[in-house]
């Protein structure tokens, strides 16, 4: 991506996009953002292949269909002073926080967010999962409809959890999560409101160290990690430990945001909620383990000499690095937490 200068130019223009949106005080200037980092990062996806062209067509129908009825509801707000229009102010705050939600690829609207993924580069894959959230999730956070974010919560847990089970290719996988993660986000955002920016950035950190390694390696499906990435341990054991922290099992830097969003659900007495998004979350952890599960058995061949297999130092060290911060990050601030 950034050996291309027009691609810089577009993914500057992207960043100033969402920008806007995040500055904007009207929701015109919000719509205006979220269309300058729509048209933007089309360029971005594009990588001259069938597959980048499909995927870059179905992203643009459906972020423009979301942005028709954000319009719309936007405009329909504006007629809340009408008497005709008083009653209907729910409906319009409904169309918005739906068409948001269509934006954002989170459940029941996801229908085109695995799709797109499995056509885009680990890069364009890994600024669709990250970036392109933000302004979407925070034009929600300005209109909370608790009833309607509960179900969709529920929702987007049971459908990223349930819908990662029988996937082959690692971009839906990465996709699937996503979308699991996205309920969490929005149980943050209904806790409290700066705790899903936290648990944001937590999410883009162990995103990136995943996808960081799928790309040094060119890795796009299950069966390729069992050839080529796993003949070295070292690398076997970081993989493990990034899926897991993703996962947020208790040891790792992953656990954090998950523990900071049961805790306030909990003294905001949502145990029901809690106990649901938990549960899925194992599910989630299952297909996370099943990446590495074949390694780790006692009859997988494993070669235990030096292979052939050029891997990029400096990609190695930061593989390294990225992999020490979502293991160890965990114990440390606890321990911090502690002394102080």
């Amino acid at each position: 991506m950034f050996n291309n200068s027009a691609k810089i130019m577009f993914f500057f223009i992207l960043m100033t996009g969402t920008m806007i949106t995040v500055s904007s005080n009207s929701w015109l200037g919000a719509w205006m953002g979220l269309e300058i980092n729509l048209l933007s990062f089309i360029p971005l996806m594009n990588n001259n292949n069938l597959m980048s062209t499909e995927a870059s067509l179905k992203y643009f129908l459906t972020q423009a269909m979301a942005s028709a009825v954000l319009l719309f509801a936007i405009m329909m707000s504006y007629l809340n002073n009408h008497p005709i229009m008083q009653d209907n102010t729910i409906y319009g705050d409904l169309m918005i926080t739906s068409s948001l939600l269509l934006k954002s690829g989170t459940a029941p609207f996801h229908f085109w967010f695995p799709n797109v993924m499995e056509g885009l580069s680990w890069m364009s894959a890994l600024t669709l999962m990250t970036w392109q959230k933000i302004a979407p999730l925070m034009l929600i956070s300005y209109t909370m409809l608790s009833n309607f974010i509960i179900l969709v919560i529920i929702t987007s847990t049971i459908t990223g959890s349930l819908g990662g089970l029988n996937q082959t290719s690692l971009s839906k996988l990465m996709a699937f999560s996503s979308i699991n993660h996205l309920g969490w986000m929005l149980a943050a955002m209904q806790a409290n409101e700066s705790l899903w920016i936290i648990y944001f950035s937590f999410y883009t950190f162990l995103s990136f160290s995943l996808i960081f390694m799928f790309n040094s390696f060119k890795m796009f499906h299950i069966n390729q990690l069992f050839n080529s990435f796993f003949s070295s341990k070292i690398l076997k054991f970081t993989l493990f430990l990034n899926l897991l922290s993703l996962g947020g099992l208790p040891p790792f830097i992953g656990f954090l945001p998950k523990w900071l969003v049961i805790q306030l659900l909990v003294l905001k007495n949502q145990y029901i909620l809690m106990t649901i998004m938990t549960v899925m979350t194992l599910i989630t952890l299952f297909f996370y383990l099943r990446l590495c599960f074949a390694a780790f058995m006692l009859n997988y061949y494993e070669n235990n000499w030096p292979t052939n297999m050029k891997i990029n130092f400096i990609s190695f060290k930061i593989m390294l690095t990225l992999s020490f911060i979502s293991t160890f990050s965990l114990i440390l601030v606890s321990m911090i937490y502690l002394f102080l």
